[in-house]
């Protein structure tokens, strides 16, 4: 009965580690981001594009500086099919959203996500204490092929890697899928 017993509790335990893998590559699956003035913007928009998301809290400061690199590498590479996208889940992330763009000069779309939408979406279990900000590298043919790790131990936000990686992906070629403008739906 105690070996029963053991089992279940490593099974309880070990059920929630799996479930935070965050396995690349993997298909991107769909993402609607809602945005402060009330339109939505849709992952599918980026089509053809190599796109980073970035789920990230408004008031945390490495998620404000993620930004700011980001703006930097889209005003370079954004000619060349370089897409960002930040979706924003802390408390109250609807309101602070416009606040964040213009403080930290963020040239691209940023909204707000539920944190389930947020977990399920980088494949975690909704028991995970995640490390913000998380980003998300989806190449031109709508594959996730850099994932942050769930504690950030991966550091996929600093400038020369995240340049590195859309370099990379931005030399591939688009595949059957065209690329689509950002406009808002």
């Amino acid at each position: 009965m105690r070996r029963v017993f053991l089992s279940i509790c490593a099974l309880l335990v070990c059920l929630p580690l799996a479930a935070q893998s965050g396995n690349t590559p993997r298909h991107a699956p769909p993402l609607e981001i809602a945005m402060p003035d009330g339109t939505k913007v849709n992952l599918s928009r980026c089509a053809g594009k190599v796109c980073v998301v970035e789920f990230l809290f408004t008031t945390c400061s490495h998620c404000q500086e993620t930004s700011q690199v980001m703006s930097r590498l889209y005003a370079e590479y954004g000619a060349r099919g370089f897409q960002p996208l930040g979706a924003a889940f802390n408390e109250n992330a609807m309101l602070l959203v416009p606040e964040f763009v213009r403080n930290n000069n963020v040239n691209y779309p940023v909204g707000v996500l539920q944190r389930e939408k947020v977990l399920d979406y980088l494949g975690y279990s909704m028991m995970a204490r995640l490390m913000v900000p998380q980003v998300v590298f989806i190449d031109r043919k709508g594959t996730i092929r850099y994932q942050s790790s769930i504690d950030g131990g991966e550091n996929l936000h600093s400038e020369a890697r995240m340049r590195q990686i859309i370099e990379e992906l931005l030399k591939e070629p688009a595949g059957a899928k065209k690329a689509v403008s950002m406009n808002k739906k």
